[in-house]
């Protein structure tokens, strides 16, 4: 009989080791997820500042760039009109001659 009652005994703590085996299973499997989806949020926060560093340093560049084209469009533009100013000068005064001749 008191063989009977250790046993029965023995079984029930094994089973409540199974049990407490299993609730910490569970837990440290829900830890684990709660970790990979901290990871996976910090990862989505820096790859959006990232990205928004880059886009910053692409307008940036793209900004500059343009200042720069403009510079030199102004540039030509104006050796343009230097270049067609004398040669409207010297045009003019031959229309005014041959008016007057």
């Amino acid at each position: 009989m008191e063989l009977i009652k250790k046993i029965k005994q023995s079984e029930a703590q094994a089973q409540e080791i199974i049990e407490q085996a299993k609730a910490e299973a569970a837990g440290q499997a829900e830890k684990g997820k709660e970790n990979r989806f901290a990871a996976m949020t910090e990862v989505e926060q820096q790859r959006k500042k990232t990205t928004e560093a880059a886009v910053t340093e692409a307008k940036s560049q793209a900004n500059a760039e343009v200042e720069k084209l403009k510079a030199q469009a102004q540039e030509q533009r104006q050796q343009l009109r230097d270049k067609v100013g004398s040669k409207m000068a010297t045009a003019s005064e031959k229309v005014m001659d041959y008016l007057r001749g």
